[in-house]
């Protein structure tokens, strides 16, 4: 059976004025959260030092390459050989406390402003990722990338195959109600703090591990 293609959802509100919606919410989220940007960034340099953001290579709309911005919540410790060590022995408690408010993401209200990425959207992934997508899954590159992109519906477990399809899901049913729900989902889990952000070093995706890395996001 072949995989059904989803349909990207054309509006005035996703062609038009989604992007106004951007710009203006992550102006003011700059604007009104500056000094917590100046206090996390003295914070980074105690506990992590020098640079004080993390920069990635990631793909945006249509694939395109784009340059996303995180504050750091990993250090940079290597081996004997000069080698990384392994995720988990670099995430920080600093680190952990950043990721569970999502305080590390606040970096990608820039990338927003510019437009390389949107409020509302699937998560921009590895850019080593895009010949493995199937040809469905890859349709969630058709709408810029977001900050966000969370289920409406609770879910127990987050597998890769769980997050494609609520992108897929997504890029067919956008609206400015869908976004609003979004924002305030996020804000909420911002809010409350999330455990499985916290600690996550999600094993990569492999394009045959959709099911077999579930993880449960109820923590």
């Amino acid at each position: 059976m072949s995989e059904k293609i989803p349909k990207v959802k054309k509006t005035l509100y996703t062609t038009v004025f989604k992007r106004f919606f951007d710009i203006a919410l992550s102006g003011i989220a700059i604007l009104f959260l500056s000094p917590l940007f100046i206090v996390i960034s003295l914070l980074e340099l105690v506990f992590h030092g020098y640079p004080i953001l993390f920069s990635q290579e990631r793909p945006g709309l249509h694939g395109e390459i784009f340059k996303l911005w995180k504050f750091r919540s990993m250090t940079n410790a290597k081996d004997k050989t000069g080698k990384l060590l392994p995720s988990e022995q670099r995430l920080t408690p600093f680190g952990k406390f950043i990721r569970r408010f999502s305080l590390d993401e606040l970096p990608e209200l820039f990338c927003i402003l510019t437009g390389k990425m949107s409020i509302i959207g699937p998560r921009p992934l590895l850019k080593q990722y895009l010949p493995l997508y199937s040809k469905r899954h890859r349709m969630r590159h058709e709408v810029r990338p977001g900050f966000a992109c969370v289920p409406l519906k609770p879910m127990k477990t987050w597998s890769w195959n769980d997050q494609f399809e609520n992108d897929i899901w997504y890029v067919e049913n956008c609206s400015l109600i869908v976004d609003i729900k979004m924002i305030f989902a996020v804000l909420r889990e911002a809010i409350a703090g999330s455990e499985y952000r916290a600690n996550d070093t999600r094993t990569e995706f492999t394009g045959d591990n959709l099911y077999s890395d579930a993880k449960n996001i109820n923590q």
